[in-house]
């Protein structure tokens, strides 16, 4: 169930696509939802360079998700996003709040369940963010090449509403910044995100756009930017968000993910094309993409060259667990 300024909002038969996606239209459209936008919009996007002992944060990466105590985190975010959406479910009563990096709308049913069975409880209060997604259908790039019909941002959206309207708790829906309220342009006429990154405040519930420097982005980079791909192999967390981070104890545990060797002869391959060819080969939004974003995978591509068996990674079948020292920084845990 999802209501805004606290009165259900209902639609005649949401079960249908074509229903589903009049819904999102309708809710893109609602007066407090637009103010909320708005609102979100300006506001000067936040930067995070790195956790401190007084302003402890957790960062999520594409497809996971992390539920946090106010009492042990102050902050809470993800960014990174364009065609992915952020998504924020905080019970009100106590304050625990999850967010998640959801990247395709087959991971929504279940990561939903992960993050409400998370932090909810019969009588919890539910305020729900959405920010991410832009417009990226149908438009020409600078290039002249076509875009996917529906774009990949849509289907994921509609998916999230839908699944959200069709569930028993009561989804409090604060802010939906997707879609045309997260799109401009730039120098080339290209459609692109206004912000791609949220982050909570945990002690008074507060959005804001925001963005992690990279040294912020830890614990464990590498290895979970990695497992983004490879976790397709594991038949078990197909379809699942993973979940990383422990916020009773202040851990990050990094799941133990077996991959095959394919991958590495995959890595030498793309170690080969052109960064240009490579924005075009392998992201959905090649046009939107943060200039650290092909940097980013030639890394992850040299690691799985360097460490192609997953052992290396996981010895033992092991997880990799990180620990919070005082000054905020982690260290892997033997």
């Amino acid at each position: 169930m999802i209501l805004i300024d606290n009165q259900p909002i209902s639609f005649p038969d949401s079960s249908s696509q074509s229903q589903g996606k009049d819904i999102l239209d309708i809710l893109l459209e609602n007066p407090t939802l637009v103010s909320a936008s708005n609102q979100f919009k300006s506001q000067p996007e936040r930067i995070i360079s790195d956790s401190g002992a007084h302003m402890k944060h957790v960062y999520v990466f594409q497809r996971e998700f992390a539920t946090v105590d106010p009492a042990v985190v102050q902050i809470v975010g993800t960014d990174e996003a364009t065609t992915c959406v952020g998504l924020v479910i905080r019970n009100k009563n106590n304050g625990l709040t999850s967010v998640s990096h959801m990247d395709f709308p087959e991971v929504v049913d279940r990561g939903l369940n992960q993050m409400v069975q998370s932090i909810n409880n019969p009588e919890a209060i539910l305020d729900v963010f959405v920010v991410g997604g832009f417009d990226d259908s149908p438009n020409k790039n600078k290039r002249g090449r076509q875009t996917r019909k529906e774009g990949y941002s849509y289907p994921l959206c509609h998916k999230i509403i839908v699944s959200l309207l069709k569930r028993p708790e009561k989804f409090h829906l604060r802010l939906l910044f997707v879609l045309r309220h997260n799109t401009k342009s730039d120098s080339h006429g290209n459609q692109i995100p206004i912000f791609g990154g949220l982050l909570l405040e945990t002690s008074t519930g507060r959005v804001l756009p925001a963005c992690f420097e990279n040294h912020a982005r830890s614990p464990d980079e590498i290895v979970r930017r990695l497992l983004v791909s490879v976790s397709n192999d594991d038949l078990n967390l197909r379809g699942n968000l993973l979940d990383i981070y422990d916020t009773r104890r202040d851990i990050f545990t990094i799941p133990c993910v077996r991959w095959s060797m394919i991958w590495s002869e995959l890595a030498y391959e793309t170690a080969q094309v052109s960064d240009e060819e490579f924005l075009l080969q392998f992201s959905t939004s090649p046009f939107a993409e943060p200039p650290h974003f092909v940097q980013c995978q030639r890394r992850i591509g040299r690691y799985v060259i360097d460490h192609p068996d997953w052992r290396y990674t996981f010895p033992g079948g092991k997880p990799r667990v990180f620990q919070r020292n005082d000054d905020g920084t982690w260290f892997k845990c033997d």
